[in-house]
């Protein structure tokens, strides 16, 4: 079975074939519709063949339904056909969940996905958690997206966003009870050194959560 694994971010869109290592990507951004995330995947592959199709989507995604339209792209995206506009099926899953469960490896797992916002999942017993923790309360002015994602990144500066990001993870893992910490998205390279407990992802494990996804069923998906 060809699987072709979709990880929408804020500002590109990465997708891989599995049994492949090339990853292509286009960029995205607030113009993305879903109608034109799906026209850019189909030429930036055309020619590949795919049987079925998994999306990680930067919003609330319950039982393969989308929820919410996402906050830093474009419209259309809640009740698009994708599996019409794929032809084949396709299994959508919020990305910060697919990430986390590229990189589950048991137990109770909190992932932070450090990117254009907050992504958060929590793997527990090999069940699925996607959680919206982005926009909870943080100090006096704002909230968790605000101080880890990338405008705190631009405002803070990377020695003080490090430590911003270190006290972040102390108080989620306290609140969630996890035991292990992994922390992924496009920003968890700007880490030399992970902080004490933590293990650090990246953008690869999207491409094996969503093969997973289809591969693997002791893995329960929300």
């Amino acid at each position: 079975m060809k699987i072709l694994v979709v990880d929408v971010g804020g500002t590109h869109v990465k997708m891989r074939l599995s049994g492949q290592q090339r990853v292509r990507t286009f960029p995205s951004g607030p113009a993305l519709t879903a109608q034109k995330m799906v026209a850019g995947v189909l030429k930036a592959i055309q020619g590949s063949k795919y049987d079925v199709v998994s999306i990680g989507y930067p919003g609330p995604v319950i039982r393969g339904a989308l929820l919410a339209e996402p906050k830093n792209l474009g419209a259309g995206w809640v009740g698009f056909d994708f599996k019409k506009a794929f032809g084949c099926p396709v299994t959508l899953i919020n990305d910060a969940a697919m990430q986390a469960l590229g990189g589950y490896e048991g137990g109770r797992m909190l992932f932070l996905g450090l990117g254009t916002g907050l992504g958060s999942a929590l793997i527990a017993d090999n069940v699925i958690m996607p959680m919206e923790l982005a926009h909870l309360p943080y100090k006096k002015d704002g909230t968790f997206e605000d101080y880890v994602g990338r405008r705190g990144f631009e405002r803070l500066g990377k020695k003080k966003w490090r430590r911003t990001v270190e006290d972040v993870v102390i108080r989620l893992k306290h609140a969630l009870v996890a035991d292990d910490i992994l922390i992924g998205g496009g920003n968890a390279k700007k880490f030399k050194h992970p902080p004490e407990g933590v293990r650090l992802g990246g953008n690869a494990h999207a491409f094996i959560g969503g093969q997973r996804l289809w591969e693997e069923k002791k893995v329960n998906p929300p």
